[in-house]
């Protein structure tokens, strides 16, 4: 069976840092496949937070997820630090990748890759819309720094 396999920059633009908490975990004893999405998306919104903007207000217009892809690598637990890294990629005329790598802090072992892509949304007009070019100017210039 063939895996996917997210390639990563060399550098993200944006990382911050989530705990663990009991409800991320599963029965298995390690955070549920399905919840480290949700700590994921938690990243996101701090992700836009940091260039100024919402997911519902990016220049006016917002964000919907088109879909994700992920690469589960190791097991993470309660009370551990995770540090997500995001970087916004490979843009088309509509929306980008938001590339990501999640860490477990204290040992540097990466717990899992992914991307999710999205695209912009004018919801008052319920419809798709252009990147922003001021949100792409951003993330590109981050990029680079």
């Amino acid at each position: 069976m063939a895996r996917i396999n997210i390639e990563q920059p060399e550098q993200h633009a944006f990382s911050t840092e989530l705990e663990i908490y009991l409800t991320h975990i599963n029965h298995a004893g390690h955070v549920d496949n399905a919840l480290l999405l949700t700590l994921v998306s938690e990243a996101r919104q701090r992700f836009f937070r940091s260039m100024g903007y919402s997911q519902t207000d990016v220049e006016g217009v917002g964000i919907v997820v088109a879909d994700a892809a992920v690469q589960y690598l190791s097991e993470a637990f309660h009370g551990e630090t995770l540090v997500v890294e995001m970087s916004a990629l490979d843009f088309n005329k509509y929306g980008c990748d938001l590339v990501w790598r999640v860490r477990e802090r204290e040992s540097g072992r990466d717990v899992a890759r992914g991307k999710t892509g999205i695209v912009f949304f004018d919801y008052a007009a319920r419809r798709i819309a252009p990147v922003p070019p001021a949100f792409r100017s951003q993330a590109d210039q981050s990029q680079r720094d």
